[in-house]
């Protein structure tokens, strides 16, 4: 005896058309939890510095001052500055520790062991107090003055932001050289480019795909570090904010000041550092990172329905 199993949809006419499929997307309600409970921190600390006593209206008016403004360019032309000297020498370090003589690459690996090891802040007040060690500067016939003299706030808070960014940079750089295939450099060897050459020509502009995302941030951070030199009497931003405070007594709101002046600093770099990546990120095979406009265009197409973007849900 056979038994008949019944299909569980009865058999579809020739010619007509499937049903439609209604999607109905997934509610993910513990984003919207996660949202309200963000937004409600964010509405308190709002709440809260709208109802503390500070006067916004000493803030607006120190947001252009001219001491402010002036302390903004020094903030940035040190760390301009700081990151050029550190960038270099970072280089130069990074190739050192790479290199086969054992003598450049013992002397790269305890500079950047001494520099890494020790703080910031400690560093600048080493090279601020160097009379104590040295009591002049004598090249001879070149050149000979007190270091008292010599050694001035700014190029204290150069020298100490400089070198230590130094051995940062150099561990950067050695692993954006590293990151090269070195067939590159075989190749180049067997066309008879001698190594320096090499170097320069075939594995640092290949490596800069990988050198360049950690150097902004490492820029980023070097504006904010830069404020640790207010303690060897550099007038940069925050020193400025803070020798007016003492004056009018307007603490909070002359820190507000230094904070808008340094957040819009490192946006405006932050915006730079996006579209430097994407230039250097060019010919790898991974897609290149959205523009902000591009991503506006993207989340506006995503909340057009269907009808809307002329075409039908399956």
């Amino acid at each position: 005896m056979t038994k008949t199993v019944e299909s569980p949809e009865p058999e579809k006419a020739a010619g007509e058309l499937p049903v439609p499929i209604k999607a109905v997307p997934v509610r993910h309600y513990g984003r919207w939890a996660g949202a309200a409970v963000v937004l409600a921190i964010l509405g308190l600390l709002v709440w809260a510095f709208a109802g503390a006593d500070v006067d916004w209206g000493v803030v607006g008016d120190y947001l252009d001052h001219d001491t402010i403004i002036e302390g903004a360019g020094k903030t940035l032309w040190i760390t301009v500055l700081a990151m050029l000297l550190g960038v270099v020498l970072g280089v130069l370090l990074a190739v050192m520790r790479l290199s086969k003589n054992p003598v450049l690459s013992s002397v790269a690996w305890g500079y950047i062991w001494f520099f890494r090891g020790t703080p910031v802040l400690v560093q600048l007040f080493l090279w601020y107090n160097l009379s104590f060690v040295f009591d002049t500067v004598n090249l001879g016939p070149i050149y000979r003055d007190e270091m008292n003299d010599v050694m001035t706030p700014f190029l204290a808070a150069l020298l100490g932001l400089g070198l230590n960014e130094a051995a940062y940079m150099a561990e950067i750089a050695r692993a954006g050289i590293l990151s090269v295939d070195p067939g590159q450099t075989e190749a180049a060897h067997a066309l008879g480019m001698s190594g320096a050459k090499t170097t320069r020509r075939i594995v640092l502009p290949q490596a800069m795909r990988v050198i360049i995302p950690p150097t902004g941030n490492e820029f980023i951070n070097m504006l904010k570090t830069s404020s640790l030199v207010y303690a060897i009497q550099y007038t940069e931003l925050f020193r400025a904010a803070t020798t007016i405070s003492s004056r009018n007594l307007a603490v909070m709101e002359l820190l507000l000041v230094a904070t808008v002046w340094y957040l819009v600093l490192t946006t405006v770099f932050s915006i730079g550092q996006f579209y430097l990546e994407r230039y250097y990120a060019r010919g790898t095979n991974r897609p290149l990172p959205a523009t902000p406009l591009q991503r506006i265009r993207a989340q506006l197409t995503s909340l057009r329905t269907p009808s809307q973007v002329g075409g039908t849900s399956v």
